[in-house]
């Protein structure tokens, strides 16, 4: 793939994921014992694209303090702080000046197997200023669709409809390729590619395209779907180039973990760095992060428990997401 640039909306402070985006953004949420957004930028790196901009407005330092200069991870970064937040279209605009030739721009909430080798020529030999991935979902009621010709042309963007009412079932992905001119049409401040820039483009008679793909795609927007996202990579239903092919029990455990050998786990089960799991302790579909202790005959079954948690001797929790401070409940 040419060389191209990415930009990538991190975004604000989750509050749909918390309590596990109390005090740490949402793209710093482990994913597998490794951060979101680390995952993210693996997959950029798998398609050859290493100029990164992360739009920062949430707990930037956290993001700036793990991923530096992008050296260790094989990329270039740049940051481009809002203040205040602009909005999807005014984050991009904000970071005009890293932007002089085609580039993508992804929502850093989403997870998807996308291939972007394969939008990019899609989206060059139709000469389109604006491509936009789109996947489809049973109800697109609580989305915004995206109507298109026989050639995929985009006809008009509809949010939210009843979904007796839906024309389509193809959305908005959250996955975009733009020419640099499209930026001239952002204006300064607060501007959305949703309800601005793309029904703008359509006025004007800009070629947008839609780019629709049947593959993965999950927006990690509440603990839920957190946790599917970490058993769907568990069993193989998508994949991470940061972790490759996962060959396991269904099982992952971070570094200096102690498990009991009268512990039972019964997959998926993931244990972050340094946690300790006691004699007679039994984990069923359980998250661990950093750091977690589970005392002696603790019973774990549909939980999530955040860095530094405690499970007291013979605690039973069941559909739980498990903070130092605070529990709330999990369905799954």
């Amino acid at each position: 793939m040419q060389k191209l640039a990415a930009v990538i909306l991190v975004g604000g402070p989750g509050t749909r994921l918390q309590p596990l985006t109390d005090g740490r953004p949402k793209p710093m949420v482990p994913v597998l014992n490794r951060p979101f957004l680390e995952h993210t930028i693996a997959c950029l790196r798998h398609f050859g694209i290493e100029d990164i901009i992360l739009t920062l407005s949430y707990l930037p330092d956290a993001i700036r303090g793990y991923f530096g200069d992008g050296g260790d991870f094989g990329v270039r970064l740049s940051y481009c702080l809002e203040e205040p937040p602009r909005g999807t279209a005014g984050a991009v605009k904000n970071a005009e000046a890293h932007l002089g030739s085609t580039f993508f721009v992804l929502n850093g909430d989403v997870f998807t197997d996308l291939d972007l080798a394969d939008m990019l020529a899609t989206h060059r030999a139709r000469q389109a200023a604006a491509s936009i991935s789109l996947t489809w979902v049973e109800d697109p009621s609580a989305f915004g669709v995206v109507e298109t010709d026989d050639d995929n042309r985009v006809r008009a963007f509809i949010e939210k409809p009843p979904r007796e009412e839906a024309t389509t079932h193809w959305i908005n992905a959250g996955t975009y390729i733009l020419e640099p001119e499209v930026l001239g049409y952002i204006p300064e401040g607060h501007y959305m590619f949703e309800r601005g820039l793309f029904p703008a483009l359509l006025e004007m008679g800009r070629p947008v395209y839609g780019y629709p793909f049947r593959g993965y795609w999950l927006d990690m927007g509440t603990p839920a779907k957190y946790f599917a996202l970490n058993a769907d990579l568990m069993a193989g239903r998508t994949r991470s180039p940061l972790m490759g092919d996962i060959d396991s029990d269904g099982i992952i455990r971070g570094e200096d973990v102690v498990v009991h050998p009268s512990a039972a786990l019964k997959a998926p089960v993931v244990i972050g760095a340094g946690s300790r799991i006691g004699q007679n302790a039994r984990l069923e579909n359980a998250i661990l992060w950093d750091g977690v202790t589970v005392a002696e005959g603790a019973r774990l079954h549909n939980c999530i428990v955040s860095s530094g948690g405690r499970i007291a001797p013979n605690e039973k929790i069941d559909g739980a997401v498990v903070t130092p401070d605070k529990r709330a409940p999990l369905t799954l």
